[in-house]
């Protein structure tokens, strides 16, 4: 099996090349540059790179959100071109739980972490167990500190995961203290290999029923609902 995956959902670009166990090729770029122009070109020059062609590709899998409403709404769009065009299947995963498997050998609880301005964040728990990714708590919208505060009475250790975390990371330690865990450097970019890995046995799902989960509706569609009411 040859999978393509995609994550599209932050200011991360990644595309990965995964076939059966092994990863064939890899592209991630943090930068502040529109997906739209940058994330079919990369698919392009990673599978030339790697010698793949579009017939040899058996499952596309896209990091389905949340994250950034225009950034996640590219990456499943452009999946579910490809999977469509080329006639295979499609698997989604959670952008929370792509960056959570980052802490695989952390031992205790994963929470990665996304700002969502106004002291909110998208947020989920994860643990690994035996090798394999675990949810404890499902990706939410939540403000930090309600969420640090449930973290709290738990009592456990906790790795933060992501680019976002320094915004908050004054917060996480005044509440959680030293039960509270920062990675450092490449741990805070989500992997595509990762991303492929994960949704390798997921169930295909309907290409033209497939939508983001954006968790939350983005502000400009609660202001036309409110016109409505």
């Amino acid at each position: 099996m040859t999978i393509l995956a995609l994550d599209t959902s932050n200011h991360t670009l990644g595309i990965a090349l995964v076939r059966d166990n092994t990863v064939i090729g890899e592209s991630i770029t943090y930068l502040k540059k529109n997906h739209s122009v940058r994330a079919m070109p990369t698919v392009e020059a990673l599978m030339k790179e790697c010698g793949v062609a579009p017939s040899e590709l058996s499952k596309i899998v896209v990091a389905k959100g949340p994250g950034s409403y225009t950034g996640v709404r590219i990456g499943v769009t452009i999946a579910k071109t490809l999977a469509w065009t080329l006639s295979i299947s499609i698997s989604a995963v959670s952008s929370l739980e792509t960056l959570a498997a980052n802490g695989q050998y952390f031992n205790g609880w994963i929470s990665p972490l996304f700002d969502a301005r106004r002291g909110q964040v998208y947020t989920g728990l994860y643990m690994f167990e035996e090798g394999k990714i675990k949810e404890i708590k499902p990706d939410q919208n939540i403000l930090l500190t309600d969420w640090l505060q449930e973290l709290k009475q738990a009592e456990k250790p906790v790795l933060f995961l992501g680019h976002d975390v320094h915004l908050h990371q004054e917060s996480i330690r005044s509440i959680l203290g030293e039960t509270a865990a920062v990675a450092e450097g490449a741990f805070h970019n989500p992997r595509p290999s990762a991303l492929a890995f994960l949704g390798a046995d997921r169930p295909a799902e309907d290409v033209h029923q497939l939508v983001p989960n954006y968790i939350r509706l983005a502000e400009a569609e609660v202001k036309w609902l409110e016109g409505q009411k």
